[in-house]
C-alpha cells in the first residue's frame, strides 16, 4: 500500500471523476484524474447537457419571437436564424462552465490532472506517455461515445452525431433524426423552430421508449403541432447518399417502402461504453458489450477498480454518474460499504412542455407485477398554466396497493424543475398528507403537485364516515343547497 503513487486515480475528466475527485481531495487524499481528450467536463460538457440546453433555449426564444400573437401581441416575423451565432453562444456557455472544470480548480483541491491515454498494465498501475502510475484505488469513468445501429451504408452515408450538431457552420434546410429518445426530441423541436424542417424516424411505435405511451404521445402531439413529421414502426432497410444529400431507405407503419432525403441526418441512437484501448482484458477486468460488469457498490471484478458514469451501461445521465461518483467515494475512500440505489433516480426530456419522471411509471409497475393506481392532475386546471398559455400536460402519480407513491411522471410546462419537489418528497419519506397540507404560492406551475396529493387525500378527508362522525358529535346539518333534477 505504501508503494503506491497516488491513493486514488481516475480515469475520465466527466461528472464521475469530477465528482470523486474533488470529493476525495478536499478529504486529503493524494488523487491523480487523467483526461483523454483536451479539456475536462466530459461529454456533457461539450457535446451534451450544456450545449443542447442552451440550443434549446435560443430555439426557445426564437419560436416564442415568431408565435408573439398568442400573448396578445403584434405579429413578429424575425430575420432567418444565423446558425453561426446560436454556435458562438453555445460556446460561450460552454467556455463559463469550462472554468469550473479547469486544471487549475483542481490544483487548487490538491488533485493532479494531466492528459492523455491511459492502458492499466497491472491492476493497480497504468501506463500514460511512457510512465507507470500506480494508485491503491482506481475508478474507470471513462464515458460513452455515439455508435452507429446495423444498417447497410449507413457508415459510408454523410451523418452527424452530438460530436458535431452543435458546431455546424450554418443551419441545414431539411434533417432527418434517426431515433427516438430524448436527444432525438429534444433536437428535433429545437432544429424545427429555428428553421430546418424535421422527420423523425424511430424504430419502435412510440417516441421515448421508457415512458408511458400517453405521456409520451403528448410529447409527440406537441412536436408535430410545430411541424415535425414522424414515422413510426419503420423497418430500416438501408442509407445511401443520394445527390450530395443523406437518404433512408425504410417501411413504414404501413409497410409502404419510404426514401426520405435531407439535407443533414443525424444519428441520435445507440450508444458505446469507451473501454477499447484500457487493457482491462490483460488484467481480468470483466466487461460486455453494455459496459463494465459491477457490483451495487460499483465495484469491478477487482474490488479496488470501480466504475461510474456510462461505462457502466446502466443510467446515462449526468446527474447518475455525479451520484455514482459519490457512491465510489464512501467505498474507495471512507471505506463506508455504500451501494447504488436508483429507485429515485429523476430524468428528464427538455422538450417544450417537457416530459420528467422519478421512480416507476406504469410501464415499470407492470413489469414488476405490482398492483397500482393512478391519479392525475391536468395542466388545464392550472391557473398560472393558463396564464403563460402552457395548459397542456398532466401529472400522474403511481401508487401501490397500500397508496405509497411509486413514482411520479410530468408532461408539462417546467416539468424538470416540477419535478424536484416530488424527489425531495418520495427521497425524503415526506407522506402524500405532508405535501397536501403544505402552502404553495399562488399562482405557480408547483401547485399542481399540492392539488394531486390532496386528490389522493380528498376521498378520506371527505368521507361518509367523517360526515356521520361530525353530525353525531356537532350536529352538523348537511347541505345547504341541492342542484335542480335534470329533466
Amino acid at each position: 500500500m505504501a508503494g503506491h503513487d497516488y491513493d486514488l486515480g481516475v480515469l475520465g475528466g466527466g461528472s464521475a471523476g469530477l465528482t470523486l475527485t474533488s470529493g476525495a481531495a478536499q478529504l486529503g487524499a493524494k488523487v491523480l484524474l487523467i483526461e483523454k481528450e483536451p479539456n475536462l467536463g466530459g461529454d456533457c460538457l461539450h457535446y451534451g447537457c450544456v450545449p443542447s440546453k442552451t440550443l434549446i433555449k435560443s430555439a426557445s426564444v426564437y419560436h416564442l419571437m415568431k408565435t408573439s400573437a398568442r400573448f396578445g401581441l403584434p405579429h413578429v416575423t424575425p430575420p432567418p436564424v444565423d446558425y453561426a451565432q446560436v454556435v458562438e453562444r453555445i460556446k460561450g456557455v460552454i467556455a463559463a462552465i469550462q472554468k469550473h472544470d479547469s486544471v487549475e480548480r483542481f490544483c487548487a483541491l490538491g488533485a493532479q490532472v494531466r492528459f492523455g491515454q491511459a492502458r492499466f498494465v497491472d491492476e493497480h498501475t497504468v501506463e500514460l506517455e511512457g510512465e507507470r502510475i500506480s494508485a491503491r484505488s482506481w475508478l474507470i469513468a471513462t464515458g460513452s461515445s455515439p455508435a452507429l445501429p446495423p444498417v447497410p451504408g449507413l457508415a459510408e452515408t454523410p451523418h452527424l452525431t452530438n460530436k458535431d450538431i452543435f458546431y455546424l457552420e450554418r443551419l441545414p434546410s431539411s434533417m432527418i433524426i434517426l431515433g427516438g429518445g430524448p436527444i432525438a426530441m429534444e433536437m428535433a423541436q429545437a432544429f424545427q423552430r429555428l428553421g430546418c424542417k424535421v422527420s423523425v424516424v424511430q424504430r419502435s411505435g412510440q417516441v421515448l421508449s421508457k415512458e408511458d405511451q400517453d405521456m409520451a404521445d403528448l410529447v409527440m402531439a406537441a412536436l408535430q403541432g410545430e411541424g415535425v413529421t414522424f414515422y413510426l414502426n419503420a423497418k430500416l432497410e438501408s442509407a445511401r447518399e443520394a445527390d450530395g444529400r443523406p437518404a433512408l431507405i425504410f417501411r413504414d407503419g404501413q409497410g409502404q417502402r419510404v426514401e426520405l432525403g435531407a439535407e443533414a441526418l443525424l444519428v441520435a441512437l445507440g450508444r458505446r461504453a469507451n473501454l477499447e484501448g484500457l487493457g482491462l482484458e490483460d488484467i481480468g477486468v470483466a466487461y460486455d458489450a453494455k459496459g463494465l460488469k459491477l457490483d451495487q457498490r460499483l465495484r469491478t471484478s477487482h474490488k479496488h477498480i470501480y466504475g461510474a458514469g456510462d461505462v457502466t451501461g446502466g443510467h446515462q445521465f449526468t446527474h447518475a454518474a455525479g451520484y455514482e461518483g459519490g457512491v465510489v467515494l464512501a467505498n474507495a475512500l471512507l471505506r463506508l460499504p455504500r451501494k447504488a440505489d436508483y429507485t429515485w433516480l429523476p430524468w428528464c426530456t427538455f422538450t417544450e412542455p417537457g416530459l420528467a419522471s422519478v421512480g416507476m411509471n406504469e410501464k415499470a409497475a407492470q413489469a414488476a407485477g405490482l398492483e397500482y393506481t393512478v391519479w392525475s392532475e391536468e395542466f388545464a386546471a392550472n391557473d398560472r398554466a393558463l396564464a403563460e398559455g402552457a395548459g397542456a400536460g398532466r401529472l400522474k402519480l403511481v401508487l401501490d396497493k397500500s397508496e405509497r407513491p411509486l413514482g411520479v411522471q410530468i408532461m408539462g410546462p417546467h416539468a424538470g424543475e416540477l419535478i424536484n419537489e416530488w424527489v425531495a418528497v418520495l427521497g425524503g419519506g415526506v407522506k402524500l398528507s405532508t405535501l397536501a397540507g403544505l402552502m404553495h404560492p399562488y399562482p405557480t406551475l408547483g401547485e399542481i403537485n399540492k392539488k394531486v396529493a390532496g386528490d389522493v387525500m380528498a376521498p378520506k378527508l371527505f368521507s361518509s364516515l367523517v360526515k356521520k362522525g361530525l353530525k353525531f358529535f356537532f350536529h352538523t346539518k348537511g347541505r345547504a343547497c341541492h342542484p335542480p333534477r335534470q329533466g
